[in-house]
């Protein structure tokens, strides 16, 4: 059987295994639904979790405060003449409001609520609110000048810019938020995807060793094909997954967001506008899916080589969680710094971070979606392939000893020196 042959049938043999499991098609239907269902749940939650409404007595010493308070949404304010303790008998009453003669001079100390049960965190912001509103205006009304609270309310504004990016041929709209949690998003699924099918080879190339299964196969294919069909195999696993979800991705940005775009256009919410408008772009949106899809590649096939060095070299998983530090340090030093980039992504830890093979995958992907100039991506591209293969390399000789070795557990200095084995 030539090198070839036997590198394609391992490679099938890896792919359709995982790819005809069940909880492959699973995970790949269900994560879209999750992703969608995780931004619709806010809202769904604030629905379900709005507060049944609550009948408050209102027993004011000022005699000036309780007129001034609104009942809305799910607060009604009644006004209580008698005692505390006539009003805590009356179980009509979910909460009771005790306004001392000193409120509107020393609010502190002179309000107090009295409830039936934890009140709800809105209750007590809306009557924390009305009583403020009451208190200012009755303190404005001590200063004797005419619609003081008018102007007041008049010099207030809330400013909302329209952001443009003049570095680029065209000028062209960004939002700094919908970069920053774009960013956040690609990130986590790149640490995700990396860490989940580079621990699978691992995991795979251990439970073939316990099984003496691995010495039947290396005695017709060469140990090095043995491991790069099994990366490579896996990694298709990992392509096939994250490209459903890249085609549902850009359907929705087709299709779904030009409606929304639409929907929010008659509104005053120029972020929101923003946004929908930037992903509604498919051009855009194929930029940064297309980078997803190529950082993965190169971020898993470097990590996945340590991973079967690391697989190659133990007998089980207790083992192997010793030496996963060498894979696990840097990518969680990436997650780290991943987190710190997308608030200054121009920085010059981020472009280092984002060009070091160990750290670029996840470091990029976080700076992607604020508009990084192009060659940035480019070369770090170059560099990573260029590690990759040199991690490869190294692997591929650690894995040919290792496969093996029975009983004992080997140090880092152990496998270094096993890289220099001819």
């Amino acid at each position: 059987m030539s090198a070839r042959s036997a590198l394609r049938i391992i490679i099938s043999r890896e792919y359709f295994e995982r790819v005809k499991r069940k909880s492959f098609i699973i995970s790949t239907i269900l994560m879209p639904l999750l992703m969608m269902g995780m931004m619709v749940a806010p809202a769904l939650i604030a629905i379900l979790a709005e507060p049944e409404e609550n009948l408050v007595a209102v027993i004011d010493d000022t005699q000036v405060i309780s007129p001034m308070l609104q009942n809305e949404g799910q607060v009604r304010f009644a006004p209580f003449v008698d005692s505390l303790d006539s009003a805590k008998d009356n179980e009509a009453f979910d909460a009771i409001l005790v306004i001392g003669r000193d409120a509107v001079s020393s609010p502190r100390g002179s309000i107090a609520l009295y409830t039936r049960g934890a009140p709800s965190m809105q209750t007590e912001q809306y009557i924390a609110s009305q009583l403020e509103h009451a208190i200012s205006s009755l303190r404005i009304k001590e200063y004797d000048i005419a619609n003081l609270r008018q102007i007041m309310e008049e010099v207030q504004v809330d400013v909302e810019m329209d952001t443009f990016r003049i570095d680029r041929e065209e000028e062209s709209a960004t939002s700094s938020m919908l970069s920053y949690i774009l960013g956040m998003v690609v990130m986590f699924i790149l640490y995700m995807f990396i860490l989940l099918y580079g621990q699978m080879v691992m995991t795979s190339i251990i439970e073939e060793k316990n099984n003496r299964v691995l010495e039947l196969v290396v005695s017709s294919v060469r140990p090095t094909d043995l491991m790069l069909g099994k990366i490579l195999g896996i990694g298709l696993v990992a392509i096939t997954q994250i490209m459903v979800w890249v085609v549902l991705l850009i359907a929705c940005s087709v299709w779904l967001m030009p409606l929304l775009a639409g929907a929010v256009s008659s509104t005053d919410d120029v972020t929101l506008t923003q946004a929908v408008t930037t992903l509604g772009d498919p051009s855009y949106m194929l930029a940064i899916l297309g980078y997803l899809v190529l950082f993965l590649i190169g971020g898993y096939l470097f990590y996945s080589s340590i991973y079967a060095a690391i697989g190659s070299a133990v007998d089980n998983i207790q083992d192997a969680s010793q030496l996963q530090t060498v894979a696990m340090v840097p990518i969680m030093l990436a997650l780290i710094v991943s987190m710190s980039v997308v608030t200054e992504p121009n920085s010059s830890l981020a472009l280092w971070t984002s060009m070091i093979p160990f750290t670029s995958p996840m470091v990029m992907m976080a700076r992607l979606p604020f508009g990084i100039p192009a060659w940035q991506p480019v070369v770090s591209l170059l560099l990573l392939v260029a590690g990759l293969l040199v991690m490869i390399w190294l692997s591929a000789k650690i894995y040919r000893v290792g496969i093996f070795m029975y009983g004992k557990k080997p140090t880092v200095a152990e496998l270094i020196r096993w890289t220099r084995y001819k």
